[in-house]
């Protein structure tokens, strides 16, 4: 269910002052195509138009969207003066940064403190999340940016791989597959597994043994990134993971061991993905532009740390 945000008050204000769609998409810093999306889930959940859409003209607001579109604008002015007595924030340029919940412990606090010290004047949101509503941020324009797994996007979003990172098999140093250096998915097939119960996570593990005629034996699936290693670490099946936190041990202070899976198209990309035509001077897109580069430098440290390599 949508709840209607200061963001979306703010779409709403920007087409009624510019009274064009592409003008008020650069004036709030976001994708036409995002921002025309955004107003189609405000009416629907409205259950009434703002908007007259007639084809070759422009957009027009409704007798109650100007009305609504006032009561906004006071409502997002009586805001800026509780966050800024003075109003300077009124004018404020907003970016909202949105991160798969798996690598969030990796990428989300290197990525907030570089647009942070580059971009001192924007206001900026975030959150760590599961794919669905990560998708769902930036597909109805509550997300500028997302580090993420290149997975269940579709083609109406830009992607810049930041980096690619092999599954590894977690198992404690006592297990048989302990002193190995790397498995294939053939061998992972013979043993019980332990798998993230995360809806594309999960389809896209048992994709790559579907594409190699393989059936998995799931032993459990787990709600998250530490429990999956905890399951693993007690001896209740191997764990696969993409993500490697350093020190090699689960949260209850059990040894692991990681193998890295071998097999050719296991890689997964990690990308910064985007709106595909980001205004080049919006906030986004300049965060786009920082991140790529702090995000690759943070790519070259972890190569030389155990994070994601053996």
């Amino acid at each position: 269910m949508l709840y209607l945000t200061l963001r979306h008050y703010e779409y709403i204000c920007a087409v009624a002052r510019h009274g064009s769609l592409s003008a008020a998409a650069d004036a709030v810093h976001v994708s036409q195509p995002a921002l025309s999306a955004a107003l189609s889930r405000i009416e629907d959940h409205l259950g009434h138009p703002l908007f007259l859409r007639r084809r070759g003209a422009a957009l027009a607001m409704t007798p109650l969207g100007r009305r609504f579109a006032e009561k906004a604008q006071a409502l997002l002015e009586q805001a800026a003066l509780l966050e800024n007595p003075n109003a300077a924030g009124a004018g404020q340029q907003r970016l909202a940064l949105v991160c798969f919940s798996d690598l969030a412990p990796f990428l989300l606090a290197p990525a907030l403190k570089a647009l942070r010290e580059a971009l001192p004047e924007v206001e900026i949101s975030h959150k760590a999340c599961g794919f669905e509503p990560l998708i769902n941020a930036l597909s109805e324009g509550e997300a500028d940016l997302a580090i993420t797994y290149d997975l269940g996007l579709d083609a109406g979003f830009s992607r810049a791989e930041l980096q690619r990172l092999s599954p590894h098999a977690l198992v404690p140093p006592d297990h048989p597959l302990a002193a190995r250096s790397g498995i294939s998915l053939s061998e992972l097939a013979e043993h019980p597994l332990v798998l993230s119960q995360e809806g594309l996570s999960m389809h896209h593990m048992l994709g790559l043994f579907k594409a190699h005629g393989l059936v998995p034996q799931i032993a459990h699936r787990a709600g998250s990134l530490e429990l999956l290693r905890s399951l693993a670490a007690n001896g209740e099946g191997v764990g696969i993971s993409y993500s490697l936190p350093p020190g090699r041990m689960s949260y209850d202070g059990k040894a692991l061991s990681a193998i890295r899976v071998t097999d050719a198209g296991a890689e997964e990309p990690v990308i910064l993905a985007a709106h595909a035509d980001l205004p080049e001077t919006s906030a986004a897109h300049q965060a786009h532009c920082i991140l790529k580069s702090a995000l690759n430098a943070a790519r070259s440290d972890l190569a030389q740390t155990d994070h994601y390599v053996d």
